[in-house]
């Protein structure tokens, strides 16, 4: 016990002599206390009249009392009675403190009994319930005067906390609004709580009352001045948080939410698990579950070579794949600062993974051959990418040099290191580009679909070993039964991703606005960016070669509606305390994007949201002449790539608005 004594002293910074003093006086509470009990028990019997007391009862208490009264402390030290913080005293002292009552009244009926003297029923009955009361009313009275004290102190300074709206009168729900009245460090009080069950309305959890359902939101944020609003339904579906939260957002009010059921399992039913409420929440979809077992699988200790490892989909994919321990990660990209964020987090959250990170462009001929010669990938997920539509149309060659050639590099580089999956991470604007970044994702996609085909047919000889750079062609014969498999991943736009819409708009609203939207009808679709790259690794999984993997991601969103919500998320007004400018659709850019192109068929997958777009038959001949002419215009910067393009890429329509 002194050891007890010792670790609570150390954990709440109180005097070690401060303990003992407390724990004797509530010994010798304790033994008053039980003694009076079983007195009082015995005069209520007999009238309150001492004199009526017969003297055989009287002489039983007198002699049994002092040995039960010691016992009794025994059982209450056993029972941690006098180490326990009573401050915070809850359900566990309550059950503790009932238990010990119970093997005591166990000892006192069978000692005093079967030693000296049977007594009156009452004498037991009404003895253990004062004993009862004594003792535990010293030890939860503590708690409530500070309670109390907090409350009173606290009253003339509640106007300058928040007042809050507590959304579920649910276990997590009660777990935080107790949370918050215990909270020494805050001033935030809620003032009522709303929760479907009718069966819940009116009554009252910890003195706040049930106000009613969702429709009573707007009118108690109103009624009680509200600040902010805390969802705590980590049960709720996506589309029951969504329903929920375009209410909420109405409000003005700060808005946060507990993420989900995890933080029941790990018991973060806290304040401080509640998060600010994001974009996606609005979305109204359910979170992406993919089969981690066969990514497991097919990662575990695997060579892999990610490019464009330091952008969003990179570095996600960097993320993933280390948690699934694969041999070796090879990292390799051109822009060092990106790349050396990444290779830090990952360092410290897998210490044990065997990391290389490189520094390199896919279009350097040399330096893939490096790479690939080295290290001997047996798994490459290509994410190397210009993707910047407007940017890409001021600089078409770029656009071609880096995606479409890059690409092709780095696939004949992975074909001669015997590498066995080649995975192209591609994007919806290939289906009808109107740019030329979309575009040069479709060639990449018919230039992966190539190398499967012409490795299917057993004729990848017929593929050039063309590379840009003089002298840089990679000398030696092609490898004996090439097994290497191509496929690609098409998606949408990702949240949060760099140069998305999302960090734009919170800068713009951050700054005050106006937050710019190109046209108040473009959509676009959606998903997150684990989400997105758990799809790819999963895609992956199921692949055969040949195949463009295209990912559901739900319904497309107005742009124009996600500004709205991220204005309303920030406790603001759309065109009154932020603007909202229409600037037109920019070079290259559509109203709204697709996923396949009319031609291409649709297969499924054993995952819903992976389906499968049949390869498009091309004259493969003539592609190659096509795609040769094509790569020395791009080196040249030749004006006439665009239509060079066009030629290759029949579903390529340049929009009025592109450059030239």
């Amino acid at each position: 016990m002194q050891r007890a004594f010792h670790d609570l002293q150390k954990k709440n910074k109180i005097p070690l002599q401060h303990w003992r003093i407390v724990t004797i006086g509530l010994i010798l509470y304790d033994a008053l206390a039980i003694a009076a009990a079983y007195f009082m028990a015995l005069w209520f019997r007999f009238d309150c009249r001492f004199t009526m007391i017969p003297e055989y009862y009287i002489s039983a208490y007198y002699k049994f009392i002092p040995i039960y009264v010691v016992l009794s402390v025994i059982v209450f030290w056993w029972m941690h009675l006098y180490n326990s913080i009573w401050r915070f005293a809850s359900y566990s002292e309550l059950l503790r403190t009932g238990i010990a009552t119970a093997i005591t009244f166990f000892i006192h009926c069978v000692g005093i009994t079967v030693l000296f003297q049977r007594m009156p029923l009452s004498y037991y009955f009404f003895g253990i319930l004062i004993q009862f009361a004594l003792t535990l009313g010293i030890r939860f009275s503590y708690r409530f005067i500070l309670l109390e004290r907090k409350r009173w102190n606290s009253s003339d300074t509640v106007e300058a906390g928040k007042r809050v709206l507590l959304i579920g009168a649910g276990s997590a729900g009660q777990i935080i609004l107790r949370d918050i009245k215990k909270a020494e460090k805050s001033n935030d009080r809620v003032c009522c709580i709303i929760d479907d069950n009718p069966n819940k309305w009116g009554r009252y959890i910890d003195g706040v009352r049930v106000e009613g359902g969702r429709n009573s939101i707007l009118p108690c944020v109103e009624k009680y001045h509200i600040d902010k609003i805390f969802l705590a339904i980590p049960s709720a579906t996506a589309e029951e948080k969504r329903d929920i939260l375009d209410i909420c957002k109405e409000s003005g009010c700060e808005l946060k939410n507990l993420p989900g059921l995890y933080q029941f399992v790990t018991g973060e039913f806290t304040v401080s698990a509640l998060k600010d409420v994001a974009v996606e929440d609005l979305l109204g979809r359910e979170p992406i579950n993919v089969d981690l077992n066969e990514i497991f699988t097919f990662l575990e200790n695997k060579t892999i070579l990610v490019t464009g490892g330091g952008g969003s989909i990179g570095s996600e994919l960097c993320r993933q794949i280390a948690a699934h321990k694969p041999k070796q990660l090879i990292l390799f990209d051109v822009y060092e600062n990106s790349t050396y964020e990444i290779e830090l987090e990952l360092k410290t959250q897998y210490p044990d993974l065997e990391l290389v990170v490189l520094i390199g462009s896919v279009r350097d001929s040399r330096r893939l051959r490096y790479v690939f010669e080295t290290y001997r990938p047996e798994i490459v997920y290509h994410a190397a990418a210009h993707k910047h539509v407007p940017l890409m149309e001021d600089s078409p060659c770029e656009a071609i040099k880096n995606n479409a050639i890059g690409t092709y590099k780095t696939a004949y580089a992975a074909m001669m290191c015997g590498c066995k999956r080649f995975v192209l991470i591609s994007s919806d604007k290939a289906v009808n580009p109107t740019n030329i970044m979309g575009a040069s994702k479709r060639l990449c996609e018919m230039i992966v679909q190539t190398f499967d085909r012409m490795i299917k047919e057993g004729t990848p000889d017929k593929l050039p070993a063309l590379y840009a750079h003089k002298g840089a062609n990679l000398p030696g014969e092609l490898p004996q039964n090439i097994t290497t498999e191509y496929v690609a991943v098409r998606f949408g736009n990702v949240l949060g991703s760099n140069g998305s819409v999302i960090p734009l708009f919170k800068k713009q609203i951050a700054a005050g606005g106006p937050v710019t939207v190109t046209h108040k009808d473009i959509t676009r679709y959606f998903m997150t960016i684990p989400e997105a790259v758990s799809l790819v690794l999963q895609a992956g999984t199921y692949a055969h070669g040949g195949e463009i993997f295209v990912l559901d991601m739900g319904e497309p969103v107005k742009i124009d509606t996600l500004a709205r919500n991220l204005i309303k998320l920030s406790g603001l007004k759309p065109d009154i305390d932020i603007k909202i400018v229409y600037t037109g659709l920019r070079p290259g850019e559509k109203l709204y994007e697709e996923k396949l192109m009319d031609e291409e068929g649709m297969r499924t997958t054993p995952n819903r949201l992976i389906n499968i777009g049949a390869p498009i038959p091309i004259d493969v001949d003539v592609f190659l002449e096509k795609l040769v002419a094509l790569m020395k215009a791009a080196e040249q910067n030749s004006p006439e790539i665009r239509g060079m393009v066009m030629d290759i890429v029949n579903t390529y329509h340049p929009s009025l608005n592109s450059g030239t």
